[in-house]
């Protein structure tokens, strides 16, 4: 196993892919499908400071056969990638399957194909929320039957020295015969302050007033929020965070193209400049060079996986595919007590059955397979007295050729990010 070579699919510019560097990964391929992040990748892994000698940045949709086959990368140690967030975000619509950028499912169905011995998926906090639990119980079915024990957990870059709070739902799913040895990082203590991780850049261009802002600014700061190329240009995230971000003397209305200078005097405080971004993103000064005009780099820092908490779970999954410590029991997973009853009786269910074997009340059951209803085919059938419903087929992508979600893609490509 000293060759981990690892495929990361939507990889952005480079967060994950730094930190399962650092974690002992090499990458025999990234894919990306923004033009701005794909150059950053090229810069940084194939360019003249690159990390490996060839060229492996893949640009285009990563569901797309004429892009790259999953097939031609059988037994690979690790199936990488952050697919799109807006599916799950609770800033947005929350579509999940039926939103033509998810490509959760599918990245989960190409375990088919490869068969890594090892999947990492990130995503953002909503997909932990109730309102999922359907969606991620079919995943751990479906690792389930591809011969993989996966698992769901919640975590916070600042338990990983980040100075932002960025909580990330993670999905780690290994083979049977690795699946025993592999143990979640623990926290890596106390992480800096904004202040602390900024004191330094803030200070570059002379300005005074940088010790007294480093200790205003004296908490970890809210998440960075990139955005996407639907709404809004380069800023810190809606006005709850830029609330936040004012508290510890940031102007979060806009990204700075440098540091203050001296004499500069502000209302609220400094902006941010990309490379502050970054910094508080875990990015280390001048580890990663990132191309393209401000809006589009700020968008690739702020979307990305830090690259210290890649680097944890990363060392996590290598040390589980070399087999070190000691084996452990797997986490019993939370599981949408409708979804699992309809699955299991495999035809129709009335609502009263459901009820009572369920012991909920009608306006809960029925919220229920409503939001069941948002991400599979639910059939229903009125009878004299009740209605029944039966599970049908899952919403999602999962690599239909007759999918809407590719007319959607192509209707909306210049958009997705």
């Amino acid at each position: 196993m000293a060759d981990l070579e690892v495929v990361e699919i939507c990889a952005g510019a480079g967060g994950q892919v730094l930190g399962l560097e650092q974690a002992g990964f090499r990458h025999r391929l990234a894919i990306e499908l923004d033009e701005n992040a794909a150059t950053t990748l090229s810069e940084n892994l194939e360019g003249s400071r690159g990390l490996l000698p060839w060229s492996i940045v893949q640009r285009g949709d990563v569901a797309d056969p004429e892009v790259w086959k999953p097939s031609d990368h059988e037994g690979i140690a690790l199936l990488a990638g952050g697919v799109p967030c807006p599916p799950f975000s609770v800033a947005g619509k929350q579509l999940g399957a039926n939103d033509e950028r998810d490509l959760f499912a599918w990245a989960v169905e190409q375990l088919e194909f490869m068969q890594p011995k090892a999947l990492l998926l990130e995503n953002v906090r909503g997909l932990s929320l109730p309102r999922f639990t359907g969606y991620r119980q079919h995943v751990l079915d479906r690792l389930q039957e591809f011969g993989y024990v996966g698992e769901w957990r919640l975590l916070h870059a600042s338990d990983f020295g980040v100075p932002q709070l960025r909580p990330r739902f993670v999905l780690v799913a290994l083979q049977e015969e690795y699946a025993p040895y592999f143990h979640w990082p623990e926290p890596a203590g106390e992480a800096p302050t904004v202040g602390e991780a900024l004191l330094e850049l803030m200070s570059a261009n002379g300005w005074e007033g940088a010790r007294k802002w480093a200790k205003k600014a004296d908490k970890i700061g809210p998440t960075i929020v990139g955005g996407s190329k639907k709404h809004g240009g380069a800023d810190l995230g809606p006005t709850r965070a830029k609330r936040a971000w004012a508290q510890l003397g940031v102007d979060a209305l806009g990204v700075a193209d440098e540091a203050p200078k001296a004499g500069d005097t502000f209302e609220i405080g400094p902006k941010l400049t990309c490379e502050m971004v970054a910094r508080i993103q875990g990015w280390r000064d001048g580890e990663w060079i990132f191309t393209g005009r401000k809006t589009s780099r700020y968008r690739q820092i702020g979307n990305a996986f830090p690259p210290p908490v890649a680097r944890a779970v990363g060392e996590a999954i290598s040390g589980a595919l070399k087999k070190r410590g000691k084996p452990r029991e797997r986490e019993v997973p939370e599981e949408d007590p409708i979804y699992r009853v309809l699955r299991d009786h495999g035809d129709f269910m009335t609502a009263t059955q459901l009820a009572a074997k369920l012991n909920l009340e009608a306006p809960e059951l029925e919220h229920r397979m409503t939001l069941l209803g948002r991400d599979f085919h639910i059939e229903k059938a009125d009878g004299d007295s009740t209605v029944a419903y039966k599970l049908g087929a899952f919403k999602a992508f999962t690599g239909q050729d007759d999918h809407e979600r590719h007319e959607l893609f192509l209707q909306h490509r210049a958009k997705i990010s």
